[in-house]
């Protein structure tokens, strides 16, 4: 299943990482809806959910969220939906880990 967030806040070290492989971090902004994928190994093999996916998260409810790969590039973001068969965009599209 995927999960749709609308990115509240997020740190300006997101927008520092040059490295290629995370360059992805420059284009995250304020106000934007992203699409995060929950698949194996980070689904709970009993729950089958991932940590962090606002299960129980109201919509008004504030969630944290960190990058892999940087751990100063975070924010917060809010539940928007839950989707049983994912049609992330190929922008804006993350997994959770």
């Amino acid at each position: 299943y995927c999960v749709e967030f609308r990115t509240e806040s997020l740190s300006h070290h997101c927008a520092l990482e040059t490295r290629s492989y995370a360059r992805w971090m420059q284009y995250l902004r304020e106000g934007h809806t992203v699409c995060v994928a929950c698949q194996p190994p980070a689904m709970n093999a009993d729950t089958q959910r991932c940590s962090g996916d606002g299960h129980n998260a109201d919509g008004d409810e504030i969630l944290y969220w960190e990058a892999i790969g940087n751990s100063q590039c975070q924010g917060t973001w809010k539940k928007i939906r839950q989707l049983e068969h994912c049609s992330c965009p190929l922008v804006h599209s993350f997994i959770f880990t």
